[in-house]
């Protein structure tokens, strides 16, 4: 009895492990809402199959949608190339750059992906290079910020899809607490930002202690809500050779500025330096602690979501203070751009690259306000027509500073940070901070 009970239970896993073999791939693909017709894949003359893509959350505030952008655009490409299925495989933002890089030495890697203006792929063994898809005409389409980001060594490695900036966002409430009047037009130099931010840094509750500041952020590599001040005196990252080149009195001016905010001014918490990207954003938007914060352009239709259901402010946005350099100016990894991995089916590749500009029609550049996003493309005029914030951060991408395209960024922007940091703390002067990291950076570089 003993064995036959094992003989039927043997059987029974055989059944389900033969179920298993043949189920799942057709479980995989329905997971990726792809519903394979072979009569489409038989018709037409252009190449029929799956295109792979990876992608970030980009999030619609309105909705609460994260990847609703890119699926609505795949399943309309989809609709009009039958037989052509695009397979969307969704990565986050702390271990998609990795997941990226790991893909670079292991070959596991989709079609397409999102690549900013990562020196790492823009390569010939890495990316498909992209000039013979796209006449003169349709480049000049593209603002200039945009297609630098995506060109290197005189070619375009990627097709720029959209862009954002740091901008200074103000809770207005807290001006008008203390009589404040914010910038003018959005612009004000750095003394006149400090002067503001010294009143609104104050015992709010008379119990003898300091419970409101001027400003506020935090320091973390591949972020650079603090480079519009650390920049505002003309420092140059990169020169035009291609050599590190931060320091000198620009760029310790620069920084210093950064540092007095908590050090000489006093218009910080105490724990600038050491607090985190969330701390600081809850300090700002959720405990009205802060009356400036720095950052994305993102932060607009959150704050207005906020403010509608009666749990935020009113706010607007501003430029960075003005330095040396008479102009506003903020440094950002701005440009969403798509990349066509290496491919060896070339009907394939011209699939991906007609996706690829399928993305990008003008009326789905006009659809970025959802996401709270400016078109790559130039000329996509009114689409925050009405939104007065919005309209003043577009205005800010052309004070918009892309990332440099270095070999070693990465290296050199973790360095920077964490001497940033140590001078914030006040571990070391903004001298000693940009010293070692300029002699670590060439350390790197050799």
């Amino acid at each position: 009895m003993l064995g036959k009970t094992k003989k039927i239970i043997k059987c029974i896993l055989s059944i389900i492990l033969i179920l298993f073999i043949i189920g799942w791939p057709i479980y995989n693909i329905a997971l990726n809402n792809i519903e394979i017709n072979q009569e489409d894949i038989s018709k037409g003359d252009e190449w029929k199959g799956i295109i792979t893509i990876w992608d970030f959350p980009r999030l619609n505030v309105e909705t609460g949608s994260r990847y609703g952008w890119i699926i609505q655009k795949i399943k309309k490409f989809e609709k009009d190339n039958p037989g052509v299925y695009i397979r969307l495989e969704t990565i986050n933002w702390n271990t998609g750059p990795f997941k990226l890089e790991s893909g670079l030495r292991t070959g596991n890697l989709p079609d397409i992906a999102p690549i900013t203006n990562d020196f790492i792929y823009l390569k010939d063994n890495v990316l498909e290079p992209l000039d013979s898809y796209f006449s003169d005409n349709e480049k000049q389409r593209f603002k200039y910020q945009a297609m630098k980001a995506v060109t290197y060594d005189k070619t375009m490695w990627a097709v720029p899809c959209m862009m954002t900036t740091y901008a200074m966002f103000l809770n207005l409430d807290l001006f008008r607490e203390r009589g404040i009047d914010p910038p003018l037009d959005g612009n004000w130099t750095y003394e006149e930002f400090v002067e503001k931010m010294q009143k609104l840094t104050y015992d709010s509750d008379n119990d003898g202690k300091i419970d409101k500041y001027g400003f506020v952020s935090f320091v973390k590599p591949n972020y650079y809500n603090l480079w519009g001040i650390i920049l505002s005196d003309g420092g140059e990252l990169i020169n035009k050779n291609g050599d590190y080149s931060f320091f000198g009195q620009k760029a310790i001016k620069g920084l210093n500025k950064v540092v007095d905010l908590k050090h000489k001014h006093k218009v910080t918490p105490e724990n600038f330096g050491t607090l985190n990207e969330n701390e600081a954003w809850e300090l700002f938007y959720k405990e009205k602690k802060v009356a400036v914060y720095p950052t994305g352009t993102w932060a607009v239709r959150v704050l207005e979501n906020l403010n509608r259901k009666g749990e935020g402010f009113d706010f607007t946005v501003a430029n960075y203070p003005i330095g040396d350099r008479k102009l506003p100016v903020s440094l950002n990894n701005s440009v969403v751009s798509y990349g066509v991995f290496k491919q060896e089916d070339k009907e394939k590749l011209d699939m991906c690259v007609k996706f690829l500009k399928f993305l990008v029609q003008d009326n789905y550049q006009k659809d970025l306000d959802d996401l709270g996003m400016f078109p790559a493309k130039s000329g996509i005029r009114g689409i925050y027509e009405n939104n007065p914030k919005m309209k003043r951060l577009e205005d800010c991408l052309a004070y918009t500073q892309i990332l440099p395209l270095h070999r070693e960024w990465k290296d050199i922007d973790r360095i920077l940070q964490s001497q940033i940091r140590m001078a914030l703390i006040g571990e070391k002067s903004g001298e000693d901070a940009l010293d070692e990291a300029r002699n670590q950076i060439n350390q790197l570089l050799k």
